[in-house]
């Protein structure tokens, strides 16, 4: 990334994910997407986790009055019809009401009350929307490193995103260091946000990562994605 617009620190994140059948998850995608299936499944994350040190790209982490707030996304895996691979959001609980601003080129942020807490080897994950009734609850006991596997990989490193405003697929360029990932214990999980969104509620048990994070994110310009033309007919 040449030039990043917007720095940041993703930090106590947990990934808790579910596979679901392609179909489910493809009839909430735009056309110009197509699921990215592993082990032939769709996978949804939900991730809550702190936004820290939020800036401008130019602006060191030590200027006083940057924001920290809590954000969670409901997200699942998806690939443009060109190959590029990447994230479409379903939703974004937001605690920071100066992130709706992203609405503009279509990610879906909701403003909320939310909340990340430590007690004892316990993180605790809260948020309700101000509007509506979608809300969540996790608490989670982070355990040992772990090497990522093949899969894990996958479902946690994604250099961008897709959004969707005006009638155009938009792409955000993302990038930052691995993910340095733990085995998690689940004490609770009560969501709502996978009905909310038009999933089927889970059934089966999730697979769970904590981390403590990554501190140098960089998020890019969001662009419009060109349609690519239709050369069937020469």
């Amino acid at each position: 990334m040449r030039v990043p617009v917007l720095r940041a620190g993703w930090l106590r994140q947990t990934f808790v994910h579910w596979a679901f059948p392609p179909d489910t998850v493809r009839a909430l995608l735009p056309g110009e997407l197509v699921v990215d299936e592993y082990d032939g499944a769709a996978w949804v994350g939900f991730t809550p986790f702190v936004m820290a040190d939020v800036r401008p790209a130019a602006v060191p982490a030590t200027v006083p009055g940057i924001p920290t707030f809590a954000e969670t996304n409901l997200r699942t895996y998806v690939r443009h019809r060109d190959g590029r691979d990447g994230v479409w959001f379903l939703s974004i609980e937001v605690a920071c009401p100066l992130m709706l601003a992203a609405r503009a080129v279509g990610a879906p942020y909701n403003p909320g009350t939310l909340s990340v807490s430590l007690d004892g080897d316990a993180v605790s994950y809260a948020g309700s929307r101000w509007v509506g009734e979608a809300s969540y609850r996790l608490v989670v006991r982070p355990g040992d490193p772990v090497t990522p596997t093949e899969r894990d990989v996958w479902l946690t490193s994604r250099w961008r995103a897709y959004t969707r405003r005006l009638g155009m697929l938009w792409e955000t360029p993302v990038e930052h260091e691995p993910w340095p990932l733990a085995d998690a214990a689940v004490d609770v999980l009560e969501e709502t946000l996978t009905t909310a969104a038009g999933l089927p509620a889970p059934t089966a048990a999730p697979l769970v990562h904590f981390s403590e994070g990554v501190r140098h994110v960089r998020l890019g310009v969001s662009r419009p994605r060109v349609p690519t033309p239709d050369r069937s007919g020469e």
